[in-house]
């Protein structure tokens, strides 16, 4: 990726930040609890081999859109960001791909409300068959738990059970309130290889937990994964840029 490419793709990410400030990188949310090392390199590892995910959390101001864009630095190099600002923008990626290189779809809520790239009932089902055509997805939502979030996209929007399975991660987190001070961590995670219906592979409450455990990415890019994470924190990377910077470096290296 050229500086160029690297500055719009990261301008996509900052489109998502909504409370004004530097967007967090996964730097950030490790110093902060967030993320366990191993859960970074899992992520990592996963949606830079060309996972869809998906981050829920029920309260506003949970994270989860920090979380989202912290992770879509993550995105393989050849993959353009692009919002998925209304029907228009997603018909362009339906039966597009000779016209387009593949790209990673950001919805910026899944939610009903006039917002912008908010999406809900049929455009929402629009845009989950962007998969279908090769394309990435990443979103969030209001939802504590997968059941919640199958219950809203595919029960409330009627989006269909293999469409959902295509969304290859769902990360939910968890709040803690102490008086004023307020931790963010990663609760659960959830998996789908594409076909089969999604399995839990992360709580936090089980310490024993190890990216090894599941079979979503082979230990090859997962050591590749680790490194970079360690790369990443003794750079300090802070800013979009930086941590972007670094992951296309180090993209190129494993390829």
């Amino acid at each position: 990726m050229t500086t160029d490419e690297i500055r719009r793709h990261c301008e996509q990410i900052d489109r998502c930040n909504q409370r004004g400030g530097r967007m967090l990188s996964i730097v950030d949310l490790l110093e902060a609890g967030t993320f366990t090392t191993e859960l970074a390199a899992y992520a990592l590892a996963a949606i830079s081999d060309g996972a869809s995910f998906l981050v829920g959390a029920g309260p506003g101001g949970a994270g989860k859109t920090t979380v989202m864009g912290a992770l879509l630095n993550f995105v393989p190099p050849d993959v353009e960001l692009v919002t998925a600002d209304g029907a228009a923008t997603i018909a362009e990626g339906l039966g597009a791909q000779g016209r387009h290189a593949r790209r990673c779809y950001i919805c910026h809520e899944i939610g009903d409300g006039a917002y912008y790239a908010y999406l809900w009932g049929k455009d929402l089902r629009a845009y989950f068959d962007l998969p279908s055509e090769g394309h990435m997805l990443a979103t969030n939502l209001h939802a504590d738990t997968f059941e919640q979030a199958h219950h809203q996209i595919c029960v409330t929007n009627q989006v269909s059970e293999t469409a959902l399975r295509r969304v290859h991660l769902m990360f939910f987190l968890a709040v803690r309130r102490s008086g004023w001070d307020v931790s963010r961590h990663i609760d659960t995670v959830w998996v789908s290889d594409g076909v089969g219906g999604h399995r839990q592979v992360f709580q936090s409450r089980s310490p024993s937990w190890s990216p090894n455990d599941t079979d979503m990415v082979a230990p090859a890019r997962l050591a590749w994964a680790r490194q970079t994470i360690d790369e990443l924190r003794n750079d300090n990377a802070r800013t979009t840029e930086h941590v972007r910077r670094v992951v296309v470096e180090a993209f190129g290296r494993f390829s």
